[in-house]
């Protein structure tokens, strides 16, 4: 009787379990079935389904994605079978397609086109992503497994993401103690929490940090659209009749350059530098440091004296001391030249009888005087032959065509995620269609500063995808009718962030996690820099560079200056980037936890140490704003990568001027060596094959003209 009525429930246990996963089951189908999110577009290429997708949309993905996740990875960790590379880092690669794709879509939207569900979602999730991360990467079966592969027996691609994974299991922790791994867990759950509370914190500051101006005398030297363009932007922020001017995430601001009220430059410099340091809701200082402390705890934990030791045993660099080492050798001529520099503007000032000494909100409208006196070259001389679309299909896309055979077909048909995105089709020198590309040109309040490439779907044969790339960037939109011009400086950003494109066009790796763009820090911005080149090609420049009224190109007089003006103000430029990296590293290389100290002390302290507190230089980014580094954008003891990247840059480009310039064959070589490789290969032993030497400094040097040599 007894055991028949154990029967009896355990059939009853059985039964109600099946039910159960069966109503589960039929649920998670309903949430697949009706959730854009969850299904693989049907788009070309996979391209998101924008029309489609909406916030409420985000959370029931993720969890579902989540869920699938743990039942694949559990999977992977308790198979019996012996560990092979298929039923093991195959397995593990091909987890997650659902988790990964929502993610992506949510991850770019969530900085170019945020919203207070977005914000709100972002920061329930940042903790869970980074637990389940943890539970993945600190699973010691799965661990295991992929330890207990021999190298040996692999081979190629095969063999490299077998190591890749090994690595990042290792950084991860996964050698540490069940004790230690719970600690890391808290830490980077905490870490998460910070990076999304540091981001939406820094939004506010940019956003309360506008300026606002009664007068329209006080913006004096700005043209009539930029002028319209701030009137417009204060109607829109319920400030009728009134002036706005937004920020952007770097120290200086684009218009100091033109305005010539001293009190108006004085007034929007402040505004950009003090930010996120006011005490209120827009205030990073706590987040920042807590983070800072974390960190060090973090690499503490895995062994290391300081969080970039442990950062960076997967770049190039290795460890913190060659990158530590190529700064300071490049910060003595640096500063040098920008002390030169700047005698020159306060020369310039004294002779107009300014009676004031030179401000960092001074440099940008006195150098550009310098820069017309010694060059004869006016910014806004230049900026009439730069317009936005001009640039981009007679310029960046012509380029591309001319280096690397490729075009471009505009496409109206494909969903976007705001009315300002553009979407083309890109087809290789064959023919054939090889991506879907979108571009995001103008700022908005609810877009994070800056510009950058990212992917909405990443190249891999073994699952056939091409693909999916997207440019976002933070030009001022002109008044309705007027034309998008842009700045020199512009130009050049839109030609780096494509060189980012190209490398993701080109990958050509079985596998998602060594595609494309998946490379080193110190190695990603090499691509995008060699690009930049192409700006001032002189078949480029005379295609693009059209004036926007007469349609006349740009008299060769004036590319003659342009080009004869190409190192000046380079002291300024390689120093402010330089105190930039130098405050990362500084922030990284802390030992003793006693030895951090208040966001502002810290940062004047690492600069003097370093030979860097230049008064009328400040760093590219402040810490309370330096987002790369404490927003989760991966650069935390990594910004030294802009000046690693940038030398291995002018190594290639002199090594191309002196084997016939940016030609097509040089270009096809160029993809074959570096752009097509991925991290499907030692990324020192590429770059030295293409060149036939390791990275030297001498050419940044000579190109920047800090040797005295042009």
């Amino acid at each position: 009787m007894q055991i028949f009525s154990k029967i009896i429930v355990a059939s009853s246990v059985f039964l109600f379990a099946s039910l159960q996963t069966q109503t589960v089951s039929a649920q998670n189908n309903s949430v697949k079935m009706t959730n854009p999110l969850l299904q693989k577009s049907k788009l070309q290429y996979q391209a998101p389904l924008f029309d489609l997708i909406k916030d409420e949309h985000y959370k029931p993905a993720f969890d579902y994605g989540l869920k699938i996740h743990d039942q694949e990875i559990d999977k992977i960790a308790n198979n019996p079978a012996k560990p092979t590379f298929q039923n093991t880092v195959l397995a593990l690669e091909l987890s997650g397609v659902d988790l990964n794709r929502a993610a992506r879509i949510f991850g770019n939207l969530a900085i170019s086109n945020t919203n207070p569900t977005l914000q709100a979602i972002e920061a329930e999730y940042a903790p869970i992503f980074s637990a389940h991360s943890d539970k993945m990467l600190l699973n010691s079966k799965l661990y295991k497994r992929i330890k207990a592969l021999d190298l040996k027996t692999l081979k190629g691609e095969d063999k490299r993401l077998t190591e890749y994974y090994l690595q990042q299991f290792e950084l991860a922790g996964a050698n540490l103690s069940p004790a230690d791994k719970e600690k890391m867990k808290k830490i980077n759950g905490e870490l998460a929490s910070l990076g999304t509370q540091f981001n939406s914190k820094l939004l506010t500051a940019r956003k309360n940090g506008a300026v606002i101006f009664d007068d329209v005398k006080d913006l004096d030297g700005l043209s009539s659209d930029e002028i319209a363009a701030a009137k417009t932007k204060a109607t829109e922020a319920g400030q009728d009749g009134k002036y706005l001017i937004p920020l952007l995430n770097t120290t200086q601001q684009p218009l100091l350059a033109s305005l010539k009220n001293r009190a108006t430059r004085e007034r929007l410099f402040k505004a950009a530098w003090y930010r996120a340091e006011k005490g209120d809701d827009g205030d990073t200082r706590a987040t920042l440091e807590k983070t800072a402390k974390l960190r060090l705890q973090k690499a503490k934990l895995m062994g290391k004296k300081s969080f970039a030791e442990w950062k960076l045993q997967d770049q190039m660099a290795k460890t913190p001391a060659p990158a530590m080492d190529l700064l300071a050798k490049i910060a003595a001529p640096a500063v040098a030249q920008a002390k030169v520099e700047a005698k020159e503007i306060q020369d310039l000032i004294d002779a107009q009888k300014g009676g004031f000494k030179l401000e960092p909100w001074d440099w940008d409208f006195y150098s550009e005087q310098v820069r017309k006196a010694k060059y004869d070259l006016d910014q806004s001389q230049i900026k009439p032959y730069f317009e936005l679309t001009t640039v981009l299909e007679k310029g960046v896309f012509f380029a591309a065509k001319q280096m690397y055979g490729i075009t471009f077909k505009e496409r109206n048909d494909l969903p976007v995620y705001h009315p300002d995105v553009k979407v083309y089709e890109v087809f290789d020198q064959d023919g054939k269609s090889i991506s879907i590309y979108y571009l995001d040109f103008y700022t908005r309040d609810n877009k994070k500063g800056g510009a950058w490439m990212d992917n909405f779907v990443n190249q891999t044969h073994y699952l056939k995808q091409k693909p999916v790339i997207v440019n976002v960037y933070n030009f001022s939109k002109p008044a309705d009718g007027k034309p998008s011009l842009i700045s020199s400086d512009d130009v050049k950003t839109m030609f780096h962030e494509f060189g980012h494109t190209l490398h993701g066009l080109f990958a050509n790796q079985q596998y998602v996690s060594i595609s494309g763009t998946s490379v080193p820090r110190d190695f990603v911005e090499f691509p995008s820099q060699i690009n930049e080149h192409a700006a001032l090609d002189p078949t480029v420049l005379k295609s693009y560079a059209v004036h926007y009224q007469t349609k006349q190109p740009i008299p060769q007089e004036l590319v003659d200056k342009i080009k004869k003006a190409e190192t000046f103000n380079k002291g300024y430029e390689v120093t402010e980037i330089l105190a930039a990296s130098t405050v990362d590293m500084a922030w990284h290389t802390v030992e003793n936890e006693a030895d951090f100290k208040p966001t502002l002390e810290f940062e004047k302290a690492a600069l003097q140490k370093y030979g860097l507190l230049v008064s009328e230089v400040p760093p590219r980014y402040h810490s309370p704003y330096f987002q790369h580094i404490w927003g989760g954008d991966g650069y935390s003891a990594g910004y030294y990568a802009y000046t690693w990247s940038k030398t291995l840059d002018y190594n290639v480009y002199d090594w191309m001027m002196a084997n016939g310039g940016m030609t097509k064959a040089n270009c096809d070589r160029f993809r074959k060596y570096i752009l097509s490789v991925g991290n499907s290969v030692d990324l020192n032993k590429a770059f030295k094959e293409f060149i036939g030497h390791d990275m030297q400094i001498e050419p940044y040097l000579k190109n920047t003209g800090l040797t005295g040599k042009q």
